[in-house]
């Protein structure tokens, strides 16, 4: 019997702030294991700020949003940590620290999210490299890599810890066409593959159409769950 929650991310009567101001309201959703769900909407409509939320670096103060059974209203910072080894987190600009190795950049969070065993780390950084294709580029340093490959070991780095979801923001937005195809296909094979949901939020329609998947819109201070309907 699977020990994971049928239900990944559940979010009732939730508003979302950015420091005082209120930026979304009356949120009411559900995200399942290995579900794929954009998140779209106009710069500015709340994408981010959603995102943010639910990794913790934006505190919930109204409403009831759970992540992998983490209760995140009145989450202390101290539990942070716990609710991001549940996450795993995809930016539109890397973040990969660009004086350490491919390696060295996965051997770092991993040491940072309480892994201590020496050789589990180094099995653990051999499996996901081989996951996002990118088996014999442990040694490189980023600026040695592709755009797409940096975002491969990005993705890489957001399966360390095995997370029930991952949070993507404008994961393919500093891509060519054809290397955003090639992550997208990555992301969907992860989601099918590793049963990880992946809520991801984009503005490229070209992207939805070719990838067609739930659609959730922030539009007018509230989310609308379209479903599979483009537009």
């Amino acid at each position: 019997m699977s020990e994971q929650p049928e239900i990944v991310i559940s979010i009732k009567d939730v508003s979302i702030y950015q420091h005082k101001t209120l930026v979304l309201e009356q949120l009411h959703f559900d995200i399942h294991p290995g579900e794929f769900v954009y998140l779209i909407g106009k710069t500015g409509a709340g994408k981010s700020s959603l995102l943010k939320t639910l990794y913790g670096e934006l505190p919930l103060k109204q409403g009831q949003i759970s992540i992998a059974g983490i209760e995140l209203l009145n989450l202390k910072r101290k539990e942070i940590p716990t609710l991001r080894r549940q996450l795993g987190i995809v930016f539109q600009d890397f973040q990969l620290l660009t004086d350490r190795s491919v390696h060295e950049n996965l051997r770092f969070v991993l040491k940072a999210t309480g892994w201590k065993n020496k050789d589990e780390i180094q099995k653990r950084i051999e499996e996901v490299l081989g996951l996002v294709g990118l088996p014999t580029k442990d040694f490189k340093m980023p600026h040695e890599l592709s755009g797409g490959e940096q975002q491969r070991v990005v993705i890489a780095r957001a399966l360390l810890n095995k997370p029930a979801i991952i949070l993507a923001d404008e994961p393919t937005g500093n891509l060519d066409p054809d290397t955003s195809q090639d992550i997208m296909k990555l992301l969907i094979s992860i989601s099918k593959e590793q049963h990880t949901a992946i809520l991801m939020a984009t503005h490229d329609y070209m992207i939805i159409e070719r990838f067609p998947a739930r659609l959730l819109k922030c539009e007018g201070g509230k989310v609308i769950d379209l479903g599979g309907i483009l537009f």
